[in-house]
């Protein structure tokens, strides 16, 4: 299955990286390598469930785990497994703008935070505060709009792209 942004709704996060796109599926079972990534004979909705249910001992070591989209992004690697078990490659198609905004204010509330950008309206919604010396925030452009937080910057950069 290939993904693109435009489908990014239909991906259950966390994300784990697989090193390619070799897999192969047989009774129930996905292989990478001659290993074992699920085991979908297994009771669960998940694959951590049915990964620790499954009585194969050789599984597939999944390393790299992404919790949002935005760290999907700045990956090198195009495919992934989803925690459904959703084995995909994911393509980007799209140029967008990066474009850095000063920090006007950070909203700690209970659990995530809201940045508050100089010239954009809406907050943006993060799991943790900026670290301190951070000043400014790269906000990814989708049609011209504020789209995602990309990353965080101590000082303002000229503005570039990325492959989305």
């Amino acid at each position: 299955m290939v993904i693109t942004y435009k489908s990014l709704l239909k991906l259950d996060f966390p994300l784990y990286i697989l090193p390619h796109d070799n897999w192969s599926f047989a009774d129930g079972l996905l292989f990478l390598d001659g290993q074992i990534v699920d085991d979908r004979n297994m009771e669960g909705n998940t694959l951590g469930k049915r990964r620790l249910q499954t009585a194969f001992r050789d599984l597939y070591p999944l390393r790299s785990q992404i919790e949002s989209f935005q760290g999907m992004l700045k990956q090198n690697v195009k495919t992934f497994i989803d925690s459904q078990g959703r084995p995909f490659i994911y393509e980007k198609t799209i140029r967008c703008i990066l474009r850095y905004y000063k920090i006007r204010k950070t909203e700690l509330l209970d659990d995530y935070c809201l940045v508050w950008l100089a010239g954009v309206a809406p907050p943006f919604t993060v799991p943790r505060p900026p670290e301190e010396g951070f000043s400014y925030a790269g906000i990814l452009l989708l049609g011209g709009l504020p789209w995602t937080l990309y990353e965080y910057s101590e000082k303002a950069r000229q503005d570039t792209w990325r492959k989305v």
